[in-house]
């Protein structure tokens, strides 16, 4: 299943304490490493950089862990 979203797109995913939404900031179409981790992406598969609405933490994930809001 595919899972499109751009830089700006407002979405949530499910995280350790419950809940958290954001915005992306970027998204990765190769490679990176990413807070000491290598992290798999490809055009097919990005990986997005999002930032939480309530906090400056910045996470990412694969779009099969995001849900658009509107």
């Amino acid at each position: 299943m595919s899972h499109s979203f751009k830089v700006g797109d407002h979405v949530r995913w499910n995280s350790e304490a419950g809940f958290v939404s954001g915005k992306i900031i970027k998204v990765h179409t190769a490679d990176t490493d990413y807070k000491g981790h290598r992290r798999r992406a490809s055009p097919e598969e990005p990986q997005y950089e999002i930032k939480s609405d309530k906090t400056d933490h910045v996470a990412m994930h694969k779009g099969s862990a995001l849900k658009k809001l509107d």
